[in-house]
């Protein structure tokens, strides 16, 4: 898969060993080596996206492309930090690249300026993981059928606000995990405290292959919450999804995200929306209380560092083969500050 370079451990360049040592020590040679050789498609740069992105860069991915068809607008400046100052109305990825160039000369980073949706299906079949942002729910479904089918890892999310949330299919996913040996006692020794201790305590490790199954994007959001099984999954189900369910469906209806400079006019939308949205999921409208609506406007910064982080975190758990990831969604409350992994899909 990578081919072997003179002067460097394993088939990687000197260079590269000096500048990912401490990733390498981290999560392996191997691991690093997956990473090398990965290219990544990464779409709608917001102050999301920019966080997608510096992580993936620093982490050494052969190759980020980033794609945005949008104009840098003053919105953008709140969150978006590899945007330089003065560059309004330039497109998005193209007003992204040198900085983000900047941050790791040995990744190969391209800015794509054309529209996800004018791409056809053989474009996305040169990555190795697509992660979108800033898509309707139609396009995200779409292309997440496209990499499901060839094998692509797939992810998207978006920062609503102080909330934020990110979702992956991996398909049949195989990742090795680290474990640590059980100390075997000796026959006739007593088994105390002190045993106990000794079998906990071990220092060696093993790696252990799993595999695991993800659901695609259109069955997670598709739940049938109407049988006695989900009433009762329903309680140990976090708001958010409805949430998000509900802010999907403003972007779908007005071709955007809710908007600060049209508050008052937004915020009835929501309430309008949340109550179609849960009435059609057979539930009560009472699960998104009234002031939702206050705290999902714009792209807060932090609540971009955070998700960003975890999302370049399950794109790098998933091109290295290591760690167990995050089956199939993380959402992240920035007003609680707490963030929770829910699995969610076919029963």
């Amino acid at each position: 898969m990578v081919e072997k370079e003179e002067g460097g451990p394993g088939g990687i360049s000197e260079e590269e060993a000096a500048q990912y040592d401490r990733q390498i020590r981290l999560w392996g040679l191997e691991a690093q080596k997956r990473l090398r050789a990965s290219r990544v498609l990464l779409v709608g740069m917001k102050g999301l996206g920019a966080e997608v992105a510096k992580n993936l860069i620093l982490a050494g991915v052969k190759g980020l492309t980033m794609l945005d068809h949008q104009q840098v607008s003053q919105e953008d400046t709140r969150a978006q930090f590899l945007i330089p100052v003065g560059s309004l109305g330039r497109n998005r990825a193209e007003a992204s690249l040198e900085r983000a160039q900047n941050l790791n000369p040995m990744v190969d980073v391209k800015a794509d300026p054309e529209s996800v949706e004018s791409k056809p299906e053989e474009f996305f079949t040169q990555f190795d993981a697509v992660c979108l942002t800033c898509c309707s729910r139609d396009v995200m479904v779409k292309i997440d059928q496209i990499c499901h089918k060839n094998s692509i890892k797939f992810f998207t999310g978006d920062v609503f606000g102080y909330h934020g949330y990110m979702f992956a299919d991996l398909g049949e996913h195989e990742f090795v995990e680290e474990k640590t040996k059980v100390a075997k006692v000796s026959p006739g020794v007593e088994d105390g405290p002190d045993t106990k201790k000794a079998k906990l305590d071990s220092s060696e490790t093993t790696m252990v292959k799993k595999r695991v199954v993800f659901c695609q994007l259109k069955e997670a959001l598709a739940v049938d919450w109407s049988g006695e099984k989900a009433k009762t999954a329903l309680k140990r189900t976090t708001p958010d999804y409805f949430l998000l369910q509900v802010l999907l469906k403003f972007r779908t209806d007005n071709g955007r995200d809710p908007s600060p400079q049209n508050y008052a006019e937004d915020s009835k939308l929501l309430l309008q929306i949340r109550r179609d949205v849960l009435e059609a999921l057979g539930i009560g409208a009472d699960l998104l209380p009234d002031e939702f609506v206050s705290y999902c406007f714009s792209e807060m910064a932090p609540v971009c560092a955070v998700v960003g982080g975890v999302l370049g975190q399950e794109v790098v758990k998933a091109l290295s083969q290591r760690d167990p990831p995050h089956n199939n969604f993380f959402f992240f409350d920035g007003i609680k500050g707490n963030g929770i992994v829910e699995c969610l899909g076919p029963s």
